[in-house]
């Protein structure tokens, strides 16, 4: 039985983790806290080499990591200034094994979940076809809810990455956020999205359900515990009535 969830902040993002944290204690049977940044409180000498030898290489090659003197100073820096840090995708499960290192030894049971919300790509390898796909999150303990996962895992409309790609070989850059959205159907969410709290909401309470009852994700497009693999849908599952579906709603909803 978990009896707590402990919350960690990604300072950096767009994300309130002290709202995800009320929403969460008033659907859960456990005590929920929210603790600073994860990578803050329990960093160490060894940590910037462990994100490192997680780092994938390429996308179609199983093996990661780099270690070189370079690559672990950017490690460092990224840990010390996190706002400087981005476009590395990092191997989910490596990075979640880190993390349950430096849990402290008396919090590691499956009764105390702990959720960094982190400010990293993170990925899982897929078998079936030979990739690495993003995640939004990492299920286990701790359970890893990357942030801008949000935004760049979930594949969007096929209409935003052609007015991308046009409006590229226009200007040379990406069009504002504005003209994605009036140029493109269908919802979806961008770089520090207003909506990102609301949307993660349902990521962290998979993290907790998962561990609960040892049921990973929702066949129902319309809840909260489902994990779409395009953006409309987690428009659907994560900010449309109703939360939850029929199945779920008796031990979630409102």
């Amino acid at each position: 039985m978990v009896e707590t969830v402990t919350l960690y902040r990604a300072p950096t993002t767009e994300t309130d983790a002290d709202a995800i944290a009320d929403w969460l204690g008033d659907r859960v049977e456990a005590a929920v806290e929210v603790r600073d940044r994860f990578l803050s409180l329990y960093a160490d000498d060894g940590l910037a080499e462990d994100f490192a030898e997680a780092r994938v290489l390429s996308p179609h090659e199983r093996d990661t990591g780099n270690t070189m003197l370079g690559i672990v100073r950017y490690e460092e820096r990224a840990l010390e200034r996190p706002e400087r840090a981005g476009g590395v995708i990092y191997d989910g499960r490596q990075v979640q094994d880190a993390l349950r290192r430096r849990v402290p030894d008396d919090e590691c049971g499956l009764d105390h979940l702990h959720v960094p919300l982190l400010d990293r790509v993170v990925g899982t390898w897929g078998d079936h076809d030979g990739r690495w796909h993003k995640r939004v999150n990492v299920l286990g303990q701790p359970a890893i809810v990357s942030v801008p996962g949000l935004y760049e895992a979930p594949a969007k409309p096929e209409q935003y990455y052609e007015e991308k790609q046009k409006h590229a070989l226009l200007s040379g850059d990406s069009p504002p956020r504005e003209v994605l959205e009036n140029e493109v159907e269908g919802e979806f969410l961008l770089e520090a999205d207003p909506r990102t709290t609301d949307a993660l909401k349902g990521y962290v309470l998979q993290a907790y359900h998962f561990l609960a009852t040892g049921e990973d994700f929702c066949e129902n497009d319309g809840c909260r515990l489902a994990n779409p693999h395009r953006q409309p849908g987690v428009v659907e599952a994560q900010l449309d009535e109703p939360e939850f579906c029929d199945d779920h709603a008796g031990r979630y909803g409102d």
